[in-house]
C-alpha cells in the first residue's frame, strides 16, 4: 500500500491521540473521550491537555462529537488520514498465508478459484468478499467446436486453457452445414490453438485481407463465426458473505441495508468501482463518499489487482467491502495476501 507522509499541521502529540481513538473506536464502536484517552494514549499530558487536542482535531474535520456528551468518533477524514499516515500493517501471519494457498490451488478452475477467493475474503474478514471475473480474453484458447442450430444459428463451444467452457450463439448471414463449421473449427484449432482470443481476431482479420482465392472463403467464414463466437464476454463479479453486514452496528436501519444489498444485486456500479483500480498496484482503499457510490456512504472498500506473476498481466480486482470501522490493519494485509495467492493459482492454471 502507498504511504503518504503524515499531515505537516499534525504535532506529534495529536497525531497519537487521534491513533489510540480511532484504534479504539474500531474496537469498541463507542465514542471516545479525553478519560479513555488519558489513561491508554501513552501521553504524559493532563485530560485537559487532551481535550483541548480533541477539540483542535474536531475543528480540522477529522473527528466528531455524535452527542452532546463527551466521547468522539472519526470522521471519513479522519479515517483517510489514519490510513494513510498513521496505520502501522503488518505481514500477514504464515498460518493465514498458507490458508489462502492451500485454499486456492492451481488446477482448480477459474470459476472455483473465484468463489473460494471471495468466500475466503469474507470468512477471514467478517465482512463481504468481491471479486471481479477476468476477461476471457486474456486467456489462451485451446479448442472450439460448432454445432449447427436451426435456421442461421450456431451453438460456438469453446474451451480456454484455465479448462473453463463457454457456450455461444452466433447469428450467421446465411445457414452453414455440419461439413462447413467442422471445416471452420478445424482451422481454428491447428492453426490458434494457444493464443488469446484477441490475438486470434486480429489474426484472422489480417490474413483474410492477404488471402488469396483459394483461402478466401475458409477465411470468410472463419471470420464470420470467430468474430461472434470470440467476441469479448459481459463483465461480471463475484460476492461472498453479503449476510455478515447485518449484524454490524452501523447498518441497523433497514432502508440502508435495503439500498446496499439493491447495489450488489445490480453489480454494475461496484463493477466500475473495481475497474477504476485494475492499474493501480498495491492496496487501494475507498471511504465513505470516496467510492461514488450512494449506497456505499459510510463504508470503506479494500481492493488490490490480481495479477499473472512473471507477465505482470492484471487479471481482475479482489477486494473486501465493510463499514468504515473495520480493522484496516487486518484488512489490508488480507486482501494483498489473497491478490497475491489468486494470481498465482489462475496464472498456473492458464
Amino acid at each position: 500500500m502507498s504511504r503518504k507522509p503524515a499531515d505537516p499541521s499534525l504535532d506529534p502529540r495529536a497525531r497519537q491521540l487521534l491513533r489510540t481513538l480511532i484504534g479504539r473506536y474500531i474496537r469498541s464502536g463507542e465514542p471516545v473521550g479525553s478519560q479513555t484517552l488519558a489513561r491508554h494514549a501513552g501521553l504524559d499530558v493532563s485530560p485537559a491537555t487532551i481535550r483541548n487536542i480533541l477539540a483542535d482535531l474536531e475543528d480540522a474535520g477529522l473527528l466528531s462529537a455524535p452527542h452532546a456528551s463527551a466521547g468522539r468518533v472519526p470522521t471519513p477524514q479522519g479515517y483517510r488520514l489514519f490510513v494513510d499516515s498513521l496505520l502501522q500493517v503488518r505481514p500477514l501471519p504464515e498460518t493465514d498465508v498458507a490458508r489462502l494457498r492451500g485454499e486456492l490451488p492451481a488446477g482448480s478452475g477459474t470459476q472455483a478459484l473465484l468463489g473460494s477467493a471471495s468466500e475466503l475474503l469474507s470468512a477471514m474478514t467478517h465482512f463481504v468478499g468481491v471479486v471481479s471475473v477476468p476477461k476471457r480474453e486474456q486467456f489462451a484458447f485451446r479448442r472450439i467446436d460448432f454445432v449447427p442450430l436451426d435456421g442461421s444459428r450456431v451453438l460456438a463451444i469453446l474451451v480456454f486453457a484455465d479448462n473453463e467452457v463457454q457456450n455461444r450463439i452466433v447469428l450467421t448471414r446465411r445457414p452453414f452445414d455440419a461439413g462447413e463449421l467442422e471445416r471452420v473449427a478445424n482451422y481454428l484449432n491447428a492453426h490458434f490453438a494457444g493464443r488469446t482470443v484477441a490475438d486470434i481476431r486480429a489474426t484472422l482479420l489480417r490474413e483474410l485481407r492477404s488471402a488469396q482465392d483459394e483461402m478466401q472463403l475458409l477465411l470468410a467464414q472463419s471470420v464470420e463465426l470467430a468474430e461472434q463466437a470470440l467476441a469479448p464476454g459481459g463483465d461480471d463479479m463475484v460476492l461472498a458473505g453479503q449476510t455478515r453486514l447485518m449484524g454490524v452496528q452501523e447498518l441497523a436501519d433497514l432502508d440502508r441495508l435495503r439500498e446496499l444489498f439493491e447495489a450488489f444485486s445490480r453489480k454494475r456500479e461496484i463493477l466500475q468501482l473495481l475497474e477504476r483500480t485494475v492499474q493501480a498496484p498495491g492496496v487501494r482503499i475507498f471511504i465513505g463518499e470516496e467510492t461514488g457510490l450512494a449506497p456505499l456512504e459510510g463504508m470503506s472498500l479494500v481492493t488490490a489487482p490480481y495479477v499473472a506473476p512473471g507477465s505482470g498481466m492484471v487479471l481482475g480486482v479482489l477486494g473486501v467491502i465493510g463499514p468504515t470501522r473495520m480493522a484496516y490493519d487486518r484488512v489490508i494485509p488480507v486482501v494483498q495476501a489473497a491478490a497475491d495467492a489468486l494470481g498465482a493459482a489462475l496464472h498456473s492454471d492458464a
